[in-house]
């Protein structure tokens, strides 16, 4: 069972997609990167057996911004598993990476209490029909709701002018979730991977255009609370018997 305290200054932001290799982990870690940059430290919840955001953690220089790692995929006798799972109090911003592969009942639990949701999806027909699939599941069984605007998708490794881009983007479109980011297919993060850094903590003028649009992803997670309150505000509206909601003639 994934505990997650429930914090009202706490962003939950789970990075999901069942289809290996589409870049929830380079998403999660330069996400963490920009967070710590920032402050006050953030924490990634490594959910996948791999542990590639723990592996990156451990690459990660001590002079670095600080970013806490919990290794949820491992079970431990020596400690309760809230114990194992705590996120430091100070944390404002919690990442989970999840597996390849969840059952329903894991995605309903590693999804629950979130306030944002990205969902990578690479520009290829395997990963459109996957991403499909796990948006439907998101929906249907996960039972989020659009209206609750925490529900957004990444579009990665791109590259301009494709056929490829264009059908994703044809697709993502047809969805009515919003598309965030549009991440180039960029050596920069194999480059920072392999360092435990962040593209953010490169150097600016060869990272440009790949900030750009990680700034556009951190930009809508730390909305997470306006978000909140409008769905909140649109509830409220919609369920008062005294409010007159205006129509268009016809």
């Amino acid at each position: 069972m994934l505990i997650t305290p429930n914090r009202q200054d706490l962003n939950k932001i789970v990075v999901i997609n069942p289809k290996g290799g589409c870049g929830k982990t380079t998403l999660s870690t330069n996400l963490a990167a920009c967070f710590a940059k920032r402050g006050p430290i953030p924490a990634i919840m490594d959910c996948d057996p791999q542990g590639s955001s723990m592996t990156w953690i451990e690459r990660r220089q001590d002079s670095r911004p600080p970013i806490h790692g919990i290794a949820a995929f491992k079970r431990t006798m020596q400690a309760t598993r809230s114990w194992q799972l705590r996120v430091p109090q100070e944390t404002k911003n919690l990442i989970v990476d999840s597996p390849a592969s969840l059952s329903h009942e894991d995605l309903r639990e590693v999804t629950r209490d979130a306030n944002s949701i990205l969902v990578p999806v690479l520009p290829s027909s395997i990963d459109i029909h996957a991403a499909s699939r796990c948006i439907a599941d998101l929906l249907l069984v996960a039972k989020i709701d659009r209206r609750d605007q925490k529900l957004a998708v990444v579009a990665n490794r791109t590259r301009k002018n494709t056929k490829s881009l264009q059908k994703l983007m044809r697709f993502l479109d047809s969805l009515g979730i919003p598309i965030i980011a549009v991440l180039r297919d960029s050596q920069n993060f194999v480059h920072a991977a392999e360092d435990g850094i962040g593209i953010c903590e490169m150097q600016p003028h060869k990272v440009k255009k790949d900030m750009e649009q990680l700034e556009k992803i951190v930009e809508w997670l730390n909305d997470w609370q306006n978000r909140r309150y409008q769905t909140a505000d649109k509830s409220t509206i919609e369920q008062s018997p005294n409010v007159t909601l205006l129509r268009k003639p016809g």
